[in-house]
């Protein structure tokens, strides 16, 4: 692709929390740039990104969806992402290949958990946004709240650059603060709208926030800044190019606002992508490493730069087998040409390239550096697998995601589909990093485990539906998890004799608590030679195996670090096994002696109430071992409360709170941390083997 193309290209993401009105801005944007010819709905079923059965019999979005339109010369690649918080894989690898966002708020929910999700996200992995806030034509909708809480919520430096507009009490149009005008909704205009002058009434308000974008953009820009202090004038064009300058470099959020249902401000929605997102070529090199000599490596955005592309999804389409979504870093990917899988070592070939409009697409016959697009014919790909030359192989950073929090049992309706039912599981497995599948050869069950109890009732629809697979599922359980609340030493030995060579290992090992999050740390401080270097990997793998099932519940450990310290081996009778069977005892061991103790997945709920319902609702968190975070008055005189509660007390909770609430209230959750189990609740459910 040309560099003047490049320019013009925009990768970019829309999310939001559920029900903000992502995917209906998606469709305002596909109609206006002319890709769809009538506006869907979600609410109908008829939205073009929401094309799943699921989606549309629940009017949410499930998995994320790439399309593709052109607005002023423009090319944009978009993917829609679910506000969901059980499909934040979704989320978490759109991500990792996008290069600006549109983050949709609810002009009456303002920041919402959800939206505190994806921004953490966006912060990750660096990635310039614009807000965009939606439903202003509703009852209590504060343009303004949303800006104060993006700056105290997430220290963040919001610039509206439009502000709302009302003709009366009704929302009808927004202000321009560059062009100071007017812009309306209007069926007869070039592209659905007109300009017209801003009413004298509003020209004060309107001066004073085109004040106030000026003394943001100070802080952010010296150019702006040093023209702010000599009073001097300054263009529409120098502001224009300030902004986006600062919203690429320096973490400034332009601000927009309107109503996707209405078809208000969805057009200088798609000015603002074009004007203040980063084309490929605005954002860093890719850097990777060299597969053999592990050195870093740096390509640009160019064709003529050796390929690299990510996988960052894996779709299963019926009719062509798998999709792989990839965003090509540089070089060319070709139809019918050969690539080199540089994490597993495969060589694979690409045998069509689409371009994606939701679940249905167009041919190409390749796709260039700064592209995203999907690949079929790859076999040995899974999602986060870098595709290069085989002469140039590097290998760009993996994406990593969370660790389900539920699991429950299942079983084919009729024991002749247990191997269908297996193999579907497998595909699904393929698709979705955060869903696992695995067999307990103890109780003879299989064990699915995903990020919430509507993750695993889709999962368990999806065999039906799409691999006519009936199945039977068991109460959903808690992944509760094992850790150690002090440091230990302690000895591991494994030694077999069988009149020939036989087994010898002996390992030594310090075990140490780690702070919440931290995961597993292993390290070596082997004095003497007592336990030669090419055993310490077998060491680490035999901790790993230990760690997969505690002491108290057979939960998995986290949260420690393990250090070998020393030990003892034979000449002739040591061997790779031995030593990795001695530091799975040897962890056992320690596990026993280091006090441990049981954690459990705490999520953080925010729900939204009537203000008559407060005290019940409040009732009923404590009674859940509840803990409250933070209570906030809002519009329509409703209360919204955040809470600390266990998973484990939150199942059928939407019956509840419709029961608490005479059908008035909704709540939303998404997964917080593990903390440790009060221990009388501990041994409660440790005898009934939670």
């Amino acid at each position: 692709m040309k560099e003047s193309d490049l320019r013009k290209a925009r990768n970019i993401g829309i999310v939001a929390h559920i029900d903000a009105g992502k995917t209906t801005t998606t469709e305002g944007i596909l109609y206006y740039t002319g890709k769809v010819h009538r506006l869907g709905a979600v609410d109908s079923g008829t939205a073009t990104m929401d094309w799943m059965e699921q989606e549309k019999e629940r009017g949410i979005t499930i998995v994320s969806a790439a399309t593709s339109c052109e607005w002023k010369g423009h090319s944009i690649n978009i993917i829609d992402t679910p506000g969901h918080v059980d499909f934040t894989v979704e989320v978490e690898r759109a991500m990792r290949v996008l290069d600006g966002l549109v983050v949709v708020f609810c002009a009456t929910g303002g920041v919402q958990p959800q939206t505190e999700t994806v921004w953490r996200q966006a912060n990750k992995y660096g990635i310039p946004r614009i807000v965009f806030v939606n439903k202003m034509d509703r009852l209590g909708a504060d343009y303004f709240r949303c800006a104060e809480q993006l700056e105290s919520k997430f220290g963040a430096s919001p610039a509206p650059v439009y502000i709302p507009y009302f003709n009366g009490e009704t929302f009808a149009g927004v202000i321009d603060l560059i062009e100071m005008e007017l812009e309306l909704p209007d069926t007869e205009g070039e592209d659905g709208r007109t300009r017209t002058a801003i009413p004298d009434e509003c020209m004060e308000n309107a001066a004073a926030w085109r004040a106030k974008l000026i003394e943001r953009l100070a802080d952010k820009s010296d150019e702006i800044a040093e023209m702010f202090l000599e009073e001097a004038d300054i263009s529409k064009d120098i502001l224009r190019k300030a902004i986006r300058e600062t919203t690429i470099r320096s973490g400034l959020v332009p601000m927009f606002c309107g109503t996707s249902m209405k078809d208000i401000g969805v057009q200088s929605l798609l000015d603002a992508v074009n004007e203040y997102l980063p084309s490929p070529l605005d954002v860093p090199a890719v850097v990777g490493a060299d597969r053999k000599t592990g050195e870093s490596v740096v390509w640009e955005t160019d064709d003529s730069e050796p390929l690299a592309a990510l996988a960052f999804k894996i779709a299963r389409e019926p009719h062509v087998g798998h999709i792989t979504y990839v965003r090509v870093y540089s070089g060319v990917m070709k139809k019918n040409s050969r690539v080199y899988n540089s994490v597993n070592g495969k060589m694979d070939r690409v045998t069509r390239i689409l371009r994606m409009n939701a679940n249905r697409w167009e041919e190409l016959e390749e796709l260039s550096a700064g592209g995203i697009g999907g690949v079929i014919g790859l076999k040995t790909v899974n999602t986060g697998d870098t595709l290069t030359d085989e002469n140039s192989p590097v290998v760009l950073g993996n994406i990593t995601f969370p660790e389900p929090v539920i699991s429950m049992s299942i079983e084919p309706a009729s024991k002749g589909d247990q191997q269908k039912m297996s193999a579907a599981l497998h595909e699904l497995a393929k698709e979705d990093p955060t869903f696992k599948v695995e067999i307990n050869n103890d109780i003879e069950q299989t064990i699915i485990s995903g990020m919430g109890e509507l993750h695993l009732e889709i999962v368990t629809d999806r065999l039906k539906r799409e691999f006519n697979v009936d199945a039977l599922t068991g109460k959903p359980k808690v992944a509760f998890k094992e850790t150690v609340s002090r440091s230990v030493e302690s000895e591991g030995s494994y030694v077999k004799q069988s009149g020939g060579r036989g087994h010898f290992g002996k390992v030594i090992l310090r075990v140490e608590p780690l702070q919440p999050g931290e995961g597993f740390v292993f390290a070596t401080d082997v004095k003497g030679g007592e336990i030669p270097q090419e055993y310490f990997s077998s060491v680490q793998k035999g901790v790993e195996d230990a760690m997969k099932t505690g002491v108290l519940g057979a939960y998995p450990v986290i949260d420690i670090a393990v250090t070998l310290l020393g030990g003892a081996f034979h000449e002739v009778d040591s061997n790779d096994q031995a030593f990795r069977i001695a530091a799975s005892i040897g962890l056992k061991n320690a596990l026993r002696k280091a006090r441990p103790i049981l954690k459990e997945p705490i999520m953080k709920v925010e729900i939204d109430v009537p203000e008559e319902f407060v005290g019940n609702v409040m009732q009923d968190i404590s009674s859940r071992r509840g803990r409250l975070a933070e209570m906030e008055s809002v519009a329509g005189a409703r209360r919204v409360i955040a809470a600390m509660v266990p998973l484990s007390e939150m199942f059928g909770y939407s019956t509840v709170i419709r029961n608490c609430t005479q059908g008035r209230g909704n709540f939303s959750m998404e997964f917080h941390s593990y903390q440790e189990v009060p221990r009388t609740v501990s041994e409660s459910l440790l005898k009934k083997g939670a």
